[in-house]
């Protein structure tokens, strides 16, 4: 209890840390969870990871499978994935087939769940897929038989009274009628569903609901990578209450001229939109930008969609500029993104990745000297983009860039500008 009096709930990871966010910290203990979606959509191995995760020989776990794949050829292909232990098994984790007493009847499976759960105790439950009982329920029941809403009640009431959180794991299509008992009893659910867009599969996952918690709403994109489930949520949350007020100053584009056609530069924080027909220097302008920023002891990412990285590093070396060379010291990260095999939310978390690890080792190399106490910022993100902007929001700024037909041109009479000042970098 809190100084309240109200009970404080316990929260359990579930081995992702953008889910854990999605829900509002994981899942509270000994909650009963639903988890449903498509088939191939991710279920059980969004159940593994979450067991993966937790379970030790002081809170064990217990999966039971119902009318499906045995345990072994689970396992032979969940073992594929890093977050997979084999020292968990039979140890923290322990699997358990029910298709017999599933053909049987329910009374005959709940007798089984209920006496596996007495006797060992455990704090994590799973059952993949309970939509498998219903078709046993389509058979005729015997005199004295339990029906379907029936045996989920009283496996529910079961497992809460013996304080262990459970996972129920089912198929259920996105035009399929619901079965609203169920979603009623559950304490949280979580939907799994992938589309086909174009050519390309997209997977999504929605907090429907979890009980006692601020959740994130919306669809979130996730992948299954050879480290299970990967979630990029849909809103990144709030960071304007992080930033700080800084100091006034321009942040120069190594350009002299531009900096002079700037009145001396950009604030930090803004957002630079360079856009221009192809061939215009845009790129090398955000070359030349992230240059200037490292040689002012302060880092940068670029990130790019069109140009490969061999590519945009060989461009560089044209112009005396060893962009690889940055990257070795960690003072500017590479990021190359495929448009066509990311979605926007995956796209910017790969690029706040990318800002936050750059920030991290810069804070590590401060370490090692005295800077009068003054912190560096990122100087900058370049982003080349071909169909939108992106922009992290952080304390820096963005170059951006886009192909974009030439602005109307102005006559010879407004080229009476003085002279520019000589560019740091005058070969771009």
């Amino acid at each position: 209890m809190t100084e309240q009096g109200k009970a404080q709930l316990k929260l359990l990871t579930s081995g992702i840390p953008t889910l854990d966010s999605i829900l509002g910290g994981g899942f509270p203990e000994y909650s009963s969870n639903l988890i449903a979606g498509d088939p191939g959509s991710g279920k059980t191995t969004l159940c593994h990871q979450i067991l993966f995760a937790n379970a030790s020989p002081e809170t064990p776990a217990l999966y039971f499978t119902i009318v499906g794949e045995p345990p072994l050829k689970m396992l032979r292909y969940q073992q594929q994935f890093t977050f997979f232990d084999p020292a968990k098994v039979d140890r923290s984790i322990h699997f358990m087939n029910l298709n017999q007493e599933v053909l049987d009847s329910l009374d005959k499976a709940l007798e089984t769940i209920v006496g596996e759960v007495e006797r060992r105790n455990p704090a994590f439950v799973v059952v993949d897929s309970f939509r498998s009982l219903t078709q046993a329920t389509l058979r005729p029941s015997g005199p004295g038989q339990i029906d379907l809403q029936t045996f989920l009640q009283r496996l529910a009431l079961d497992l809460t009274s013996r304080q262990a959180t459970t996972f129920l794991v089912g198929e259920y299509a996105s035009n399929e009628p619901r079965d609203y008992t169920l979603f009623t009893m559950a304490d949280g659910i979580l939907w799994l569903s992938q589309i086909v867009n174009r050519n390309s599969m997209v997977r999504k996952i929605q907090a429907i609901k979890m009980r006692g918690l601020d959740t994130q709403p919306g669809l979130h994109t996730f992948r299954i990578t050879q480290d299970g489930v990967r979630i990029f949520p849909r809103m990144v949350k709030p960071i304007e209450i992080d930033l700080k007020v800084q100091p006034q100053r321009f942040l120069s584009t190594g350009v002299a001229g531009v900096d002079e056609l700037l009145g001396g530069g950009f604030f930090p924080g803004s957002a630079m939109l360079v856009a221009g027909p192809a061939g215009s220097g845009k790129s090398s302008l955000a070359i030349q930008f992230l240059a200037e920023g490292v040689q002012r002891g302060e880092p940068g990412v670029l990130a790019m969609f069109e140009e490969t990285p061999v590519k945009y590093l060989e461009q560089a070396k044209g112009f005396g500029l060893d962009l690889q060379q940055m990257a070795d010291e960690h003072k500017l990260k590479l990021i190359y993104l495929r448009p066509l095999d990311l979605s926007v939310d995956e796209t910017l978390h790969e690029i706040q990745a990318g800002v936050d690890e750059v920030r991290d080792a810069d804070r590590c190399g401060r370490l090692d000297h005295d800077d009068g106490g003054k912190q560096r910022q990122l100087y900058g993100a370049a982003v080349q983009s071909p169909c939108g902007v992106l922009h992290d929001q952080r304390h820096h700024s963005a170059a951006l860039r886009g192909d974009r037909q030439p602005a109307q041109t102005r006559g010879d009479g407004d080229q009476d500008a003085e002279p520019e000042a000589p560019d740091r970098y005058p070969h771009l």
